[in-house]
């Protein structure tokens, strides 16, 4: 069932569930207070009765009073015998009048089911009863009218309020069907337009949503795009190299080819070993950038301090002449060791391939006291130029002085990622030395 007809069924079924409620108490009210009225009427008709003087001894007539009503009226005795006018209706009599006449009750007042009659009996004399009975055909005939009233109304009510649910439905759930047809768009086309939204309501506020997440979406699959394009262009440069050495290799050993000079072939076999070894790197940093972007179950307590020594103890071994100047006060977090490790190390990395031998790279970690707190790197290297900075954590940036070196142009970027995952951010700017400064700023508290 779909969900604008079961919206139509719901509103239905609670108009139904109300006019049947409805129904029921002013069928009941009405029915009681009709049958009391009877009664009251009865009472006050008996009242009179037995006040009013006999027409003829042995009420041979009805007493003036009752001339023009269906009152049934009678008097009747102790042993039984029942009097009634001429040409009347005589009155149902059972022992509850008997009992009335014989003086053991004071009055008595029932429905009679054979003659569908409400009986009254006041006393009447000495051993004697006034009985008068009324026929409750009318007020019958009148609830069935009743019933039937409100049948119709209520009929007429579930039949509008369905119309009226299917209206609201329709409506209503307009924005609905639109989200639908462009989910299923979505799903057919791969189109990621947003849909137009109508109103500020609460479906609107979904559709809002919805754009976003489309946003969201396209902006992924671009960045995606944009990452296969770049890493193409990236592998494309190695790889022409490392096939145009290895076609070399292979001519001069065939047989009849000119000989490669072993100083030839060294520097053929050199230019491999590095090419190969910035495919590795490439790959390794592309896999690292793909597997931040997984999500985490659950993250522990990381020691800043542990973090910034391991990855020193790391880029001290590949950093040849280069000294680290190194100042680190204690924080902690919850987040990824190998994560943060990775990004330090890379700013490390960084810095020992844009400084001079001999030079120091200056490395503090410092809170800033307001719940956060930084890792700046600084080299002693030329430094980034002014528009080169906002793009620096770019994936595959390198800037003029960088293309001739050694890289992939994805470490910083990584830095970037594990930095705004940890809800922290990753910035670029110059030394008071003169070279380049990188920072990443990350929350914690003091250990």
């Amino acid at each position: 069932m779909s969900l604008r007809s079961r919206v139509t069924l719901l509103a239905a079924a609670c108009v139904a569930g109300v006019m049947v409620l409805v129904s029921i108490g002013a069928y009941v009210t009405i029915s009681r207070n009709l049958y009391q009225q009877v009664d009251d009427n009865l009472v006050a008709r008996a009242v009179s009765a037995v006040r009013t003087p006999q027409v003829r001894q042995g009420l041979q007539q009805y007493p003036g009073a009752f001339l023009i009503t269906d009152i049934q009226i009678g008097v009747l005795d102790a042993n039984g015998s029942l009097n009634y006018p001429r040409g009347g209706q005589q009155p149902p009599a059972g022992q509850d009048e008997l009992a009335v006449a014989q003086g053991l009750k004071p009055q008595s007042l029932r429905t009679d089911a054979h003659t569908d009659t409400r009986v009254i009996a006041l006393p009447y004399g000495e051993g004697q009863a006034m009985v008068l009975a009324q026929p409750l055909g009318p007020t019958k005939q009148t609830l069935g009218q009743l019933a039937v009233v409100l049948a119709l109304i209520g009929g007429g009510g579930i039949v509008v309020a369905a119309l009226a649910g299917t209206a609201v439905a329709r409506t209503g759930l307009r924005p609905v069907e639109r989200l639908t047809s462009a989910a299923e768009h979505i799903a057919r086309t791969g189109d990621l337009r947003p849909i137009p939204i109508s109103g500020d309501d609460e479906l609107a506020r979904l559709t809002h949503s919805f754009n976003t997440m489309l946003g969201a979406v396209a902006e992924s699959q671009e960045r995606q795009r944009q990452l296969v394009s770049d890493a193409g262009h990236e592998l494309r440069t190695p790889l022409t190299s490392l096939r145009t050495n290895l076609e070399l290799l292979l001519s001069a050993s065939r047989a009849g080819a000119p000989t490669l000079s072993e100083k030839d072939r060294a520097e053929i076999e050199t230019d491999i070993k590095a090419q190969l070894d910035e495919l590795t790197q490439l790959i390794g940093d592309l896999v690292e950038l793909a597997r931040q972007d997984e999500p985490h179950a659950a993250y522990e307590r990381v020691e800043m301090i542990d973090v910034v020594e391991r990855a020193l103890d790391r880029a001290r071994r590949r950093a040849g002449e280069i000294e680290f100047d190194v100042s680190l006060q204690p924080w902690v977090l919850t987040g990824d060791h190998s994560a943060l490790e990775r990004a330090v190390l890379n700013l490390l990395d960084n810095a020992v391939k844009f400084s001079p031998p001999g030079a120091a790279v200056r490395v503090r970690m410092r809170p800033l006291g307001d719940g956060t707190a930084v890792i700046e790197v600084a080299d002693s290297g030329p430094g980034i130029a002014e528009a080169d900075l906002p793009k620096v954590f770019d994936r595959f940036y390198r800037s003029s002085e960088a293309r001739t070196l050694p890289g992939s142009g994805l470490g910083l970027s990584i830095v970037k990622q594990a930095a705004e995952r940890h809800g922290g951010t990753a910035y670029a700017g110059k030394a008071p030395e003169g070279g380049a400064l990188l920072t990443i700023r990350l929350p914690g508290q003091p250990a």
